[in-house]
Protein backbone atom coordinates (compact mmCIF):
# COMPACT_ATOMS: atom_id res chain seq x y z
CA UNK A 1 0.00 0.00 0.00
CA UNK A 2 2.84 2.48 0.51
CA UNK A 3 2.61 3.80 -3.18
CA UNK A 4 -1.11 3.89 -2.81
CA UNK A 5 -0.61 6.16 0.33
CA UNK A 6 2.68 8.28 -1.62
CA UNK A 7 -0.28 8.86 -4.75
CA UNK A 8 -3.12 9.80 -1.97
CA UNK A 9 -0.19 12.74 -0.46
CA UNK A 10 0.50 14.07 -3.92
CA UNK A 11 -3.12 14.26 -4.66
CA UNK A 12 -3.52 16.00 -1.33
CA UNK A 13 -0.65 18.61 -1.96
CA UNK A 14 -1.83 18.74 -5.35
CA UNK A 15 -5.32 20.16 -3.92
CA UNK A 16 -3.46 22.45 -1.86
CA UNK A 17 -1.21 24.45 -3.32
CA UNK A 18 -3.90 25.05 -5.77
CA UNK A 19 -6.35 26.20 -3.28
CA UNK A 20 -7.64 25.14 0.25
CA UNK A 21 -11.04 25.01 0.93
CA UNK A 22 -11.28 28.74 2.82
CA UNK A 23 -8.47 30.53 2.69
CA UNK A 24 -6.62 30.35 -0.71
CA UNK A 25 -3.72 28.59 -1.25
CA UNK A 26 -1.02 26.94 0.80
CA UNK A 27 2.34 25.86 0.17
CA UNK A 28 3.06 23.11 3.03
CA UNK A 29 -0.19 21.01 4.71
CA UNK A 30 -0.58 19.69 8.57
CA UNK A 31 -2.84 16.72 9.10
CA UNK A 32 -3.74 16.57 12.48
CA UNK A 33 -6.89 14.14 12.47
CA UNK A 34 -6.02 10.81 13.47
CA UNK A 35 -8.19 8.74 11.02
CA UNK A 36 -6.73 11.03 7.61
CA UNK A 37 -3.10 10.57 9.15
CA UNK A 38 -3.88 6.89 8.52
CA UNK A 39 -5.35 7.24 5.59
CA UNK A 40 -2.47 9.30 4.06
CA UNK A 41 0.32 7.01 5.66
CA UNK A 42 -1.02 3.20 6.09
CA UNK A 43 0.37 4.18 9.80
CA UNK A 44 -1.68 4.45 13.30
CA UNK A 45 0.13 6.31 15.48
CA UNK A 46 -1.30 8.23 19.05
CA UNK A 47 -1.09 11.39 18.50
CA UNK A 48 0.68 11.54 15.43
CA UNK A 49 0.57 14.51 13.10
CA UNK A 50 1.61 14.34 9.33
CA UNK A 51 3.06 17.11 7.42
CA UNK A 52 3.58 18.07 3.81
CA UNK A 53 6.34 20.36 3.82
CA UNK A 54 7.25 23.16 1.25
CA UNK A 55 10.14 21.45 -0.30
CA UNK A 56 8.27 17.80 -1.30
CA UNK A 57 9.19 15.87 1.85
CA UNK A 58 6.45 14.32 4.28
CA UNK A 59 7.10 13.96 7.76
CA UNK A 60 5.43 11.94 10.56
CA UNK A 61 5.85 13.72 13.69
CA UNK A 62 4.85 10.51 16.36
CA UNK A 63 4.95 12.16 19.85
CA UNK A 64 7.75 10.90 22.57
CA UNK A 65 7.99 7.47 23.34
CA UNK A 66 5.74 6.46 20.17
CA UNK A 67 6.34 4.90 17.53
CA UNK A 68 5.15 4.25 13.56
CA UNK A 69 7.29 1.19 12.51
CA UNK A 70 10.16 1.72 9.69
CA UNK A 71 9.15 3.21 6.49
CA UNK A 72 8.66 0.77 3.01
CA UNK A 73 11.41 1.20 0.37
CA UNK A 74 8.47 2.43 -1.76
CA UNK A 75 7.44 5.47 0.80
CA UNK A 76 9.66 8.49 1.14
CA UNK A 77 7.69 9.36 4.63
CA UNK A 78 10.39 10.49 7.44
CA UNK A 79 9.26 9.78 10.77
CA UNK A 80 10.43 12.47 13.68
CA UNK A 81 9.55 12.78 17.07
CA UNK A 82 9.66 16.56 18.87
CA UNK A 83 12.01 17.79 20.78
CA UNK A 84 10.67 17.73 24.51
CA UNK A 85 10.62 22.06 24.39
CA UNK A 86 8.82 21.76 21.07
CA UNK A 87 6.67 24.35 22.05
CA UNK A 88 9.08 27.19 22.99
CA UNK A 89 12.27 26.16 20.79
CA UNK A 90 13.78 29.17 18.89
CA UNK A 91 13.42 29.65 15.58
CA UNK A 92 16.19 28.24 13.23
CA UNK A 93 16.57 24.39 15.88
CA UNK A 94 16.19 21.14 14.54
CA UNK A 95 12.61 20.62 15.18
CA UNK A 96 12.09 17.35 12.60
CA UNK A 97 15.38 16.03 14.18
CA UNK A 98 14.44 12.84 16.44
CA UNK A 99 15.08 13.19 20.07
CA UNK A 100 14.70 10.99 23.27
CA UNK A 101 11.39 10.37 24.80
CA UNK A 102 9.81 13.23 27.15
CA UNK A 103 7.81 13.67 29.94
CA UNK A 104 4.92 14.68 28.06
CA UNK A 105 0.91 14.65 27.33
CA UNK A 106 0.13 12.68 24.43
CA UNK A 107 -0.23 15.26 21.83
CA UNK A 108 -3.34 16.30 20.41
CA UNK A 109 -5.06 15.92 23.79
CA UNK A 110 -6.97 18.92 25.07
CA UNK A 111 -4.31 19.64 27.52
CA UNK A 112 -1.17 19.63 25.39
CA UNK A 113 -1.61 22.37 23.00
CA UNK A 114 1.53 24.38 23.74
CA UNK A 115 2.94 21.69 25.84
CA UNK A 116 6.57 20.40 25.35
CA UNK A 117 6.93 18.01 22.90
CA UNK A 118 3.39 18.52 21.16
CA UNK A 119 4.13 17.19 17.39
CA UNK A 120 1.81 19.71 15.66
CA UNK A 121 4.08 22.43 17.21
CA UNK A 122 7.25 21.16 15.81
CA UNK A 123 5.48 20.39 12.66
CA UNK A 124 4.84 23.78 12.25
CA UNK A 125 8.06 24.64 13.31
CA UNK A 126 9.72 22.65 10.56
CA UNK A 127 6.93 24.03 7.86
CA UNK A 128 8.65 27.35 8.80
CA UNK A 129 12.18 26.71 8.46
CA UNK A 130 11.27 24.99 5.36
CA UNK A 131 10.59 28.06 3.63
CA UNK A 132 6.63 27.79 3.86
CA UNK A 133 4.33 30.80 3.31
CA UNK A 134 1.28 29.17 4.29
CA UNK A 135 0.69 26.04 6.29
CA UNK A 136 -2.98 24.43 5.42
CA UNK A 137 -4.15 23.29 9.13
CA UNK A 138 -7.29 21.21 10.18
CA UNK A 139 -9.21 23.59 12.09
CA UNK A 140 -12.09 21.30 12.87
CA UNK A 141 -9.90 19.05 14.19
CA UNK A 142 -7.49 21.05 16.32
CA UNK A 143 -8.29 22.72 19.74
CA UNK A 144 -8.18 27.01 20.00
CA UNK A 145 -5.29 26.61 21.88
CA UNK A 146 -3.44 24.23 20.00
CA UNK A 147 -4.52 26.94 17.50
CA UNK A 148 -3.24 29.52 18.75
CA UNK A 149 0.20 27.70 19.57
CA UNK A 150 0.87 26.67 15.68
CA UNK A 151 0.73 30.66 15.25
CA UNK A 152 2.46 31.48 18.56
CA UNK A 153 5.51 28.38 17.05
CA UNK A 154 6.00 29.82 13.95
CA UNK A 155 4.50 33.62 13.62
CA UNK A 156 5.59 34.27 9.91
CA UNK A 157 3.59 31.72 8.62
CA UNK A 158 -0.10 32.25 7.66
CA UNK A 159 -2.47 30.00 8.70
CA UNK A 160 -5.15 28.48 6.64
CA UNK A 161 -8.13 25.87 6.73
CA UNK A 162 -7.53 22.27 4.89
CA UNK A 163 -11.38 22.52 5.87
CA UNK A 164 -12.49 19.08 5.00
CA UNK A 165 -10.13 18.06 1.85
CA UNK A 166 -8.94 14.75 3.21
CA UNK A 167 -12.08 13.45 4.15
CA UNK A 168 -13.48 14.36 0.50
CA UNK A 169 -10.52 12.53 -0.61
CA UNK A 170 -11.60 9.74 1.73
CA UNK A 171 -15.25 9.59 0.20
CA UNK A 172 -14.57 7.08 -2.96
CA UNK A 173 -12.81 4.02 -1.31
CA UNK A 174 -9.94 1.91 -3.74
CA UNK A 175 -9.94 -1.72 -4.28
CA UNK A 176 -7.47 -2.49 -1.10
CA UNK A 177 -10.17 -0.27 1.38
CA UNK A 178 -12.81 -2.37 0.56
CA UNK A 179 -11.16 -5.49 0.50
CA UNK A 180 -10.53 -4.67 3.95
CA UNK A 181 -14.40 -3.59 4.69
CA UNK A 182 -14.73 -7.18 3.71
CA UNK A 183 -12.86 -8.63 6.14
CA UNK A 184 -13.95 -6.73 8.79
CA UNK A 185 -17.80 -7.80 7.58
CA UNK A 186 -16.85 -11.18 7.83
CA UNK A 187 -15.08 -11.12 11.14
CA UNK A 188 -18.56 -9.24 12.40
CA UNK A 189 -20.85 -11.89 10.60
CA UNK A 190 -18.81 -14.74 12.65
CA UNK A 191 -18.78 -13.31 15.93
CA UNK A 192 -22.55 -12.36 15.36
CA UNK A 193 -23.07 -16.21 14.06
CA UNK A 194 -21.53 -18.02 16.82
CA UNK A 195 -23.88 -16.01 19.69
CA UNK A 196 -27.01 -16.83 18.24
CA UNK A 197 -25.80 -20.79 18.61
CA UNK A 198 -25.58 -19.95 22.13
CA UNK A 199 -28.02 -19.99 25.13
CA UNK A 200 -29.48 -16.61 25.48
CA UNK A 201 -32.02 -16.62 28.15
CA UNK A 202 -30.81 -15.09 31.72
CA UNK A 203 -28.02 -13.35 30.35
CA UNK A 204 -27.72 -9.52 30.52
CA UNK A 205 -27.15 -7.39 27.77
CA UNK A 206 -24.01 -6.53 29.11
CA UNK A 207 -22.44 -9.82 29.28
CA UNK A 208 -23.57 -10.43 25.36
CA UNK A 209 -21.93 -7.62 24.56
CA UNK A 210 -18.72 -8.51 26.06
CA UNK A 211 -18.91 -11.88 24.48
CA UNK A 212 -19.50 -10.23 21.15
CA UNK A 213 -16.36 -7.91 21.68
CA UNK A 214 -14.47 -10.84 22.80
CA UNK A 215 -15.40 -12.87 19.72
CA UNK A 216 -14.45 -10.21 16.98
CA UNK A 217 -11.06 -9.84 19.02
CA UNK A 218 -10.62 -13.77 18.69
CA UNK A 219 -11.67 -13.60 14.63
CA UNK A 220 -8.64 -11.11 13.81
CA UNK A 221 -10.29 -7.76 14.76
CA UNK A 222 -8.18 -4.94 16.26
CA UNK A 223 -11.35 -4.28 18.13
CA UNK A 224 -15.14 -2.99 17.57
CA UNK A 225 -15.76 -0.15 15.43
CA UNK A 226 -18.08 1.46 17.68
CA UNK A 227 -19.53 0.45 20.90
CA UNK A 228 -21.27 -2.77 20.82
CA UNK A 229 -24.96 -2.91 21.25
CA UNK A 230 -27.21 -5.68 22.83
CA UNK A 231 -30.66 -4.25 23.82
CA UNK A 232 -33.47 -6.33 24.77
CA UNK A 233 -37.20 -6.11 25.51
CA UNK A 234 -38.28 -2.61 25.91
CA UNK A 235 -34.79 -1.28 24.98
CA UNK A 236 -34.66 -3.53 21.29
CA UNK A 237 -34.81 -1.21 18.61
CA UNK A 238 -33.07 1.77 19.98
CA UNK A 239 -30.40 3.19 18.21
CA UNK A 240 -27.86 4.44 20.83
CA UNK A 241 -28.48 1.96 23.49
CA UNK A 242 -26.41 0.88 26.48
CA UNK A 243 -26.33 -2.41 27.07
CA UNK A 244 -27.43 -2.75 30.34
CA UNK A 245 -27.76 -5.67 32.99
CA UNK A 246 -31.32 -6.19 32.19
CA UNK A 247 -31.68 -9.91 31.25
CA UNK A 248 -32.63 -11.72 28.42
CA UNK A 249 -36.83 -13.07 28.72
CA UNK A 250 -38.84 -15.62 26.46
CA UNK A 251 -40.74 -13.36 24.21
CA UNK A 252 -38.46 -10.90 24.21
CA UNK A 253 -37.40 -8.86 21.13
CA UNK A 254 -33.44 -8.75 20.58
CA UNK A 255 -31.19 -6.59 18.60
CA UNK A 256 -27.52 -6.11 18.40
CA UNK A 257 -25.51 -4.02 16.59
CA UNK A 258 -21.72 -4.65 16.03
CA UNK A 259 -18.83 -4.02 13.80
CA UNK A 260 -15.18 -5.13 13.43
CA UNK A 261 -12.44 -3.20 12.82
CA UNK A 262 -9.74 -4.33 10.53
CA UNK A 263 -6.64 -2.32 9.45
CA UNK A 264 -8.45 0.54 10.58
CA UNK A 265 -11.49 -0.07 8.33
CA UNK A 266 -15.29 -0.41 10.27
CA UNK A 267 -18.09 -2.20 9.29
CA UNK A 268 -21.73 -1.77 10.70
CA UNK A 269 -24.61 -4.88 11.14
CA UNK A 270 -27.62 -4.44 13.26
CA UNK A 271 -30.25 -7.70 13.43
CA UNK A 272 -32.96 -8.37 15.47
CA UNK A 273 -34.32 -11.36 16.71
CA UNK A 274 -36.92 -13.28 18.63
CA UNK A 275 -36.30 -15.12 22.10
CA UNK A 276 -38.97 -17.92 22.71
CA UNK A 277 -40.67 -20.24 20.28
CA UNK A 278 -42.58 -18.17 17.60
CA UNK A 279 -43.20 -14.53 17.59
CA UNK A 280 -45.97 -12.12 18.22
CA UNK A 281 -48.43 -11.30 15.22
CA UNK A 282 -46.89 -7.55 16.52
CA UNK A 283 -43.90 -8.39 16.33
CA UNK A 284 -43.65 -9.95 13.13
CA UNK A 285 -46.05 -6.70 11.49
CA UNK A 286 -43.23 -4.40 12.82
CA UNK A 287 -40.32 -6.51 11.71
CA UNK A 288 -41.69 -7.26 7.61
CA UNK A 289 -42.40 -3.40 7.74
CA UNK A 290 -38.28 -2.45 8.60
CA UNK A 291 -37.19 -5.15 6.55
CA UNK A 292 -39.52 -3.48 3.78
CA UNK A 293 -37.84 -0.22 4.35
CA UNK A 294 -34.56 -1.36 4.70
CA UNK A 295 -34.70 -3.31 1.13
CA UNK A 296 -36.19 0.20 -0.30
CA UNK A 297 -33.32 1.87 0.76
CA UNK A 298 -30.54 -0.76 -0.24
CA UNK A 299 -32.42 -0.95 -3.72
CA UNK A 300 -32.15 2.65 -4.28
CA UNK A 301 -28.42 2.63 -3.79
CA UNK A 302 -26.87 3.27 -7.42
CA UNK A 303 -24.32 5.76 -8.72
CA UNK A 304 -25.95 8.84 -9.57
CA UNK A 305 -28.46 8.21 -6.77
CA UNK A 306 -29.75 11.52 -4.83
CA UNK A 307 -28.37 10.78 -0.99
CA UNK A 308 -31.83 11.89 0.02
CA UNK A 309 -33.48 10.08 -2.24
CA UNK A 310 -32.26 6.85 -0.60
CA UNK A 311 -33.42 7.91 2.86
CA UNK A 312 -37.00 8.74 1.28
CA UNK A 313 -37.22 5.59 0.33
CA UNK A 314 -36.92 4.26 3.12
CA UNK A 315 -38.46 7.13 4.94
CA UNK A 316 -41.90 6.43 2.15
CA UNK A 317 -42.44 2.90 3.26
CA UNK A 318 -42.50 3.60 7.36
CA UNK A 319 -44.48 7.18 6.75
CA UNK A 320 -47.07 4.81 4.91
CA UNK A 321 -47.59 2.99 8.15
CA UNK A 322 -47.78 5.84 10.56
CA UNK A 323 -43.81 5.27 11.80
CA UNK A 324 -42.35 8.13 9.60
CA UNK A 325 -40.75 9.81 12.68
CA UNK A 326 -39.51 6.40 14.23
CA UNK A 327 -36.87 6.64 11.46
CA UNK A 328 -34.90 9.72 13.24
CA UNK A 329 -32.67 11.80 11.13
CA UNK A 330 -31.07 9.04 8.95
CA UNK A 331 -30.79 5.84 7.13
CA UNK A 332 -27.77 5.54 6.80
CA UNK A 333 -24.59 6.66 6.38
CA UNK A 334 -20.72 6.57 4.96
CA UNK A 335 -17.97 4.10 6.98
CA UNK A 336 -14.13 3.58 6.17
CA UNK A 337 -11.86 4.49 8.66
CA UNK A 338 -14.57 6.22 11.12
CA UNK A 339 -18.26 5.09 11.21
CA UNK A 340 -20.33 7.61 10.46
CA UNK A 341 -18.50 9.22 7.63
CA UNK A 342 -19.70 11.29 4.21
CA UNK A 343 -22.43 10.97 2.73
CA UNK A 344 -25.10 10.83 4.77
CA UNK A 345 -28.43 9.60 3.60
CA UNK A 346 -30.89 11.89 5.00
CA UNK A 347 -33.94 14.31 3.90
CA UNK A 348 -31.36 17.36 4.12
CA UNK A 349 -28.01 15.79 2.20
CA UNK A 350 -26.97 16.79 -0.76
CA UNK A 351 -24.91 15.69 -3.24
CA UNK A 352 -24.97 12.18 -5.21
CA UNK A 353 -23.46 8.80 -4.67
CA UNK A 354 -20.65 7.73 -6.36
CA UNK A 355 -19.70 4.02 -7.31
CA UNK A 356 -17.23 2.45 -4.35
CA UNK A 357 -18.86 4.41 -1.24
CA UNK A 358 -19.52 1.81 1.12
CA UNK A 359 -22.69 3.52 3.56
CA UNK A 360 -24.91 1.55 5.83
CA UNK A 361 -28.65 1.31 5.54
CA UNK A 362 -30.18 1.02 8.89
CA UNK A 363 -33.30 1.87 9.24
CA UNK A 364 -35.18 1.12 12.38
CA UNK A 365 -38.46 1.52 14.29
CA UNK A 366 -38.93 1.73 18.15
CA UNK A 367 -42.41 1.51 20.19
CA UNK A 368 -41.70 3.12 23.91
CA UNK A 369 -42.67 0.51 26.66
CA UNK A 370 -42.52 -2.08 23.76
CA UNK A 371 -39.03 -3.03 21.89
CA UNK A 372 -38.44 -2.35 18.37
CA UNK A 373 -36.62 -3.81 15.48
CA UNK A 374 -33.51 -2.29 13.74
CA UNK A 375 -31.87 -3.70 10.89
CA UNK A 376 -28.52 -2.66 9.61
CA UNK A 377 -26.26 -3.71 6.64
CA UNK A 378 -22.98 -2.44 5.19
CA UNK A 379 -23.30 -2.01 1.44
CA UNK A 380 -20.58 -1.07 -1.29
CA UNK A 381 -22.22 1.53 -4.17
CA UNK A 382 -21.94 -0.65 -7.31
CA UNK A 383 -23.49 0.25 -10.70
CA UNK A 384 -26.23 -1.99 -12.23
CA UNK A 385 -24.03 -3.30 -14.71
CA UNK A 386 -21.75 -4.47 -12.04
CA UNK A 387 -24.80 -6.24 -10.04
CA UNK A 388 -25.50 -3.21 -7.98
CA UNK A 389 -24.74 -2.95 -4.52
CA UNK A 390 -22.51 -5.02 -3.00
CA UNK A 391 -23.67 -6.78 0.25
CA UNK A 392 -20.53 -6.93 2.70
CA UNK A 393 -22.51 -7.85 5.71
CA UNK A 394 -24.18 -11.47 5.01
CA UNK A 395 -25.95 -12.87 8.26
CA UNK A 396 -29.37 -13.76 7.33
CA UNK A 397 -32.28 -10.97 7.91
CA UNK A 398 -34.92 -13.96 8.62
CA UNK A 399 -37.04 -12.76 11.50
CA UNK A 400 -35.51 -16.22 13.43
CA UNK A 401 -36.95 -17.24 17.29
CA UNK A 402 -33.99 -18.12 19.38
Amino acid sequence: MSEVHVSRRARLRDRCAASTAHDGPADAVLVSSPSNVRYLTGRAVQGGVLLLGPDGHDTLFCPPGESAGGAHPADDLREAAPPADAAQTEPGTAAGVPSGPADAAPAGSAGSAGAAGDAAVAAARLAAESGARALAVEEHHLTVARHRALGAAAPALRLADLGLAVEQQRLVKDEEEISALRVAAEITDQALGELLESILVGRTERHLALELDRRLIDHGAEGPAFPTSVATGPHSGLAGHRPTDRRVEEGDFLTVRLGARYRGYRCQIGRTFVIGTAPDDWQIELYDLVFAAQRAAREALEPGVECREVDRAARQVLEGAGYGQALGSTTGQGVGLEIGEDPRLSPAAMGKLDACVPVTVEPGVHLPGRGGVRIDDTLVVRPQADGGPELLTITTKELLAL
